[in-house]
């Protein structure tokens, strides 16, 4: 294909008029205070897990569970069902295969809620549990949740003791921020060692592989960190039956201190759903009767995750995600330049008032930096994060508040707290600084892939872009020091790894957007080496996709295309200074072509990552807010080189 001004010129106006009418279409969305609020969702462990905490909460008396939420559970049971797949199984992204720990959580709450282990769909599910494993084959999480009911051997789960919080060195604090959250109110429930009562004749013992090991066995033949935890966790075990029964108390009294402060200007423990579900059990070991005031806060705040309607169906949500949305929203429609100057200025003014003005988990390593930053959710004080700090001021790049002066303040706070959030690797992580004890990543609670928070690629990408928005000098040392993380940090085939979105694509686009930022020609060996990995991996239809797999293979693993993954692989040609090839074109196109004539993209594929490897986020407004940024950047681009050409034969691209 080769393209000519003339072409060029139409193809320009038709990504105006698709700006224009994706701008249109965001706007519709904000709410009156300023935000934007789209739904996050994910997986049917949620699902699986409200019944489980229903089942915690109404306990069944005389052997027959009737719960009052029994409503709400059949519709958590329709939801799920509608997603089984062919083979039975669940899985734990859209259009992925089979996982052995979606699929056991979903028999369990499937057959608590009163499918019959003879159903078809029962049987097919079974069937596909045992041929990848059986229950032998769970995560740790999966069976200490079974084993709160007496359905799996406690002496077989991981050992989580309340002495955790006790340990020196801030040991809680060497793990990332979304495990201590999780584990702390677990440790709690670990030391109660309750065993909840289930329906008369209740099991899941036929989902256990006749032969297989139910737990794993430590090698004594040789030293490794995985055999060395195995072993002390079975020494807790010891421990436990002879512990002094003061140290115990001491330590349950010191985690419930801490848990019940980080309730504190937040959504629910954490403000995320399983350490959220774990807090209103942990306050129910701890005493707290279902009408005292901190209970029926953790309650409301776990049933708040949850969206019910006749438009979207039964779900919960794993998180609320406002401030990200916002922030991404609003520089997107920043640099489309047809947003009302009223609408970015609400935005600012709510952003102002979401600024984190207090000293939270971070601090435990920066005792003496300025609190600042914005957290994910609505609120979540203990825990601001870098990245979406980033993102707000970027957005206020564009979004001018009502009071100039007091922005231009907390731009500075959140500035200075940015910088001072930078780990010894010169990278940015994202609720933590250091947080790299690799050696945590073998404890046997350690299997949700995610116990660390180290620095990552694509935060520090979006880093370095925020810090020259905001004036600092491409020489600043921190500056530097990110530039040589992120050369450190390059693929051998050119592309970054992405922690926070699928996957490659995700990684290069914004580090290919930092790197710029700070100066660096696009003629550099790295520059052209990532630009070729985006173009070596397009699709026919002129679009990009990557799939989840791509964290199991640890490689990039094609996939159908998505417009948020189009908009980033565009968005990194763009960033490499290409403005001319013949990918540009085809994936400008391919998202016009995609576009639907109210403004918006339609995705079918989870492009958001919560766990790699375990965990994957539908952001809903992803494909709508990406692919206008990455238009808009386009014609900004287009018309600087327009004007820069002065009337030469422009945007020729020699295709095959």
């Amino acid at each position: 294909m080769r393209y000519s001004v003339q072409t060029s010129s139409s193809l320009a106006a038709a990504v105006e008029a698709a700006v224009k009418r994706a701008a249109v279409s965001l706007l519709c969305r904000q709410s009156a205070e300023g935000f934007w609020w789209a739904h996050l969702t994910a997986d049917t462990t949620l699902e699986s897990d409200y019944i489980l905490t229903q089942l915690w909460l109404h306990s069944p008396v005389n052997g027959i569970w009737d719960p009052p939420t029994r409503g709400k559970i059949d519709r958590a049971v329709a939801s799920m069902l509608a997603r089984q797949l062919e083979d039975g199984g669940f899985n734990i992204y859209l259009h992925g295969p089979s996982e052995i720990n979606a699929s056991i959580k979903a028999y369990f709450a499937l057959k608590l809620a009163g499918l019959s282990p003879a159903d078809s769909r029962m049987e097919r599910l079974r069937t596909r549990i045992l041929e990848m494993g059986g229950m032998q084959a769970a995560n740790s999480y999966v069976r200490i949740n079974l084993s709160l009911f007496g359905l799996y051997p406690r002496e077989n789960c991981a050992t989580i003791p309340p002495e955790i919080i006790l340990l020196p060195f801030k040991f809680i604090y060497q793990m990332s921020s979304w495990t201590r959250a999780i584990v702390i109110p677990l440790s709690i429930l670990h030391a109660a060692n309750p065993n909840r009562p289930v329906p008369c004749g209740f099991s899941v013992d036929e989902l256990c592989l006749p032969g297989a090991p139910v737990r794993p066995a430590a090698d004594i033949h040789y030293f490794s960190w995985r055999n060395f935890f195995l072993w002390l966790d079975r020494a807790l075990k010891v421990y436990e039956r002879f512990a002094p029964k003061f140290i115990r108390n001491h330590a349950i009294k010191k985690c419930a201190d801490w848990m019940i402060e980080h309730f504190d200007g937040s959504d629910g423990l954490g403000a995320i759903y399983p350490s959220m579900q774990y807090a209103i059990m942990a306050l129910d070991v701890l005493g707290y009767g279902p009408e005292h005031p901190l209970r029926r806060q953790a309650e409301a705040e776990f049933n708040a995750l949850m969206v019910d309607d006749d438009r979207h169906g039964f779900y919960m949500q794993p998180c609320f995600s406002p401030v990200w949305d916002t922030a991404i929203a609003a520089y997107a429609l920043g640099e489309s330049g047809v947003a009302p100057t009223s609408a970015l200025s609400r935005v600012a003014d709510w952003l102002l008032k979401k600024e984190v003005r207090r000293k939270g988990d971070w601090s435990k390593k920066r005792p003496h930096v300025e609190p600042s930053g914005w957290a994910f959710e609505f609120n979540n004080e203990s825990y601001p994060d870098v990245d979406d700090t980033a993102m707000v001021l970027l957005a206020f790049e564009h979004a001018r508040a009502s009071d100039q002066p007091a922005q231009r303040a907390c731009a500075r706070r959140a500035l200075d707290w940015i910088l001072a959030m930078q780990g010894k690797d010169g990278g940015w992580a994202a609720f933590d600084v250091d947080n790299c004890w690799s050696v945590l990543s073998h404890v046997p609670f350690a299997d949700h892939n995610a116990m660390l928070d180290p620095s990552c690629p694509d935060i520090t990408g979006r880093v370095l872009e925020a810090l020259i928005s905001c004036g600092v000098n491409p020489e600043h040392q921190a500056v530097r020091r990110a530039v040589r993380y992120l050369l450190r940090a390059q693929e051998a085939d050119g592309s970054w790894y992405g922690r926070w979105g699928v996957n490659y694509i995700y990684g290069t686009f914004l580090a290919l957007r930092g790197l710029r930022a700070t100066g660096m020609s696009e003629n550099e060996p790295c520059i052209q080496q990532a630009l070729e990995f985006i173009r070596a991996y397009q699709n026919q239809d002129g679009g990009w996709g990557e799939s989840c797999a791509s964290y199991d293979e640890s490689r990039f693993v094609p996939n159908s295309s998505t417009p948020s993954q189009t908009a980033w692989a565009t968005l990194a040609l763009l960033a490499g200074g290409d403005m001319r090839s013949e990918s540009l074109y085809n994936g400008i196109e391919y998202l016009l072509r995609t576009q639907k004539p109210d403004g918006a993209w339609d995705e079918g594929y989870s492009t958001g990552t919560g766990f790699p490897r375990v965990f994957y986020l539908c952001y809903t407004e992803y494909r709508n807010m990406f692919p206008l940024l990455a238009l808009s950047t386009y014609l900004k681009r287009a018309n600087v080189l327009d004007e820069s050409s002065s009337g030469m034969a422009r945007f020729t691209c020699a295709g095959n």
